[in-house]
């Protein structure tokens, strides 16, 4: 058995069971085989795939892990929520309030700005919930890419504005858990401008001869700092000139 197998077993049976597990750097030599193993778990799962997420978008956690570029995710159907939260589905959640971008084309060959930039059907402000089978959250660029971007669920707003109604990079943001403000931030927090966080992921997932298709939803990465979650908590995030998204986590008791 290889590194890979071993990392895609300990992660799968943390999945399974609802018990985090040791730290998968153990097991694999750098983040192609981090992206092996997250494709190995990803084709285990049954559900559609609805689209990605970026991840490491801000420079602080870049810096914290040791790293100089994004990471991404894949968004499976069954991870989108409406209102509610599934406490009982995560192990140890955070949240963090992020930009989502509806895709009108596939994004392949020569790619820029502005091509990515025609490709946005509509921007919509989305919670996502990070989760990590990795027990304590110690990670490294290598555990959470295998980890799928360490993803979990994620839930979008009502609000739909074309980019012509609305500048991703020029937003800012206000986190509340119940009324009190856990998380402010920025568009320009998000690797600059999330439209070029979408720029490189959509090169990124072309070289990976995977590209980004229409009708897929990305998820920008955070615009500010993430929080953990607790059952019973609400969540609501407000995204200046595109909306509010709020999410509550059910109470197990």
């Amino acid at each position: 058995m290889t590194g890979v197998d071993e990392a895609v077993d300990r992660l799968a049976d943390a999945a399974l069971t609802g018990r985090p597990c040791r730290p998968v750097r153990d097991l694999i030599t750098d983040v192609a085989d981090a992206y092996e193993v997250q494709r190995r778990l990803n084709a285990r799962r049954t559900a559609p795939v609805t689209g990605r997420k970026i991840g490491l978008t801000s420079p602080a956690v870049q810096q914290q892990l040791g790293v100089d570029q994004p990471d991404f995710g894949v968004l499976f159907a069954d991870m989108e929520v409406t209102g509610t939260a599934p406490a009982g589905r995560l192990l140890q959640p955070k949240v963090e309030a992020e930009i989502a971008f509806m895709l009108s084309c596939d994004l392949s060959g020569d790619l820029d700005l502005a091509a990515v930039r025609a490709a946005v059907e509509y921007a919509v402000p989305a919670l996502e919930i990070v989760d990590s089978r990795i027990a304590g959250w110690d990670i490294t660029i290598t555990d959470t890419v295998a980890d799928n971007a360490s993803s979990g669920l994620y839930a979008l707003g009502s609000e739909r504005l074309p980019l012509s109604a609305f500048e991703p990079v020029e937003t800012t943001m206000r986190m509340y858990a119940g009324d009190q403000v856990v998380s402010q931030g920025s568009g320009a927090a998000c690797l600059g401008d999330p439209l070029t966080a979408l720029l490189w992921l959509a090169r990124t997932a072309r070289d990976f001869g995977d590209p980004l298709r229409a009708g897929q939803v990305i998820l920008s990465g955070a615009l500010g700092p993430m929080v953990p979650v607790s059952p019973g908590l609400t969540v609501k995030a407000d995204i200046s000139g595109l909306g509010t998204v709020a999410v509550t986590f059910e109470d197990n008791a």
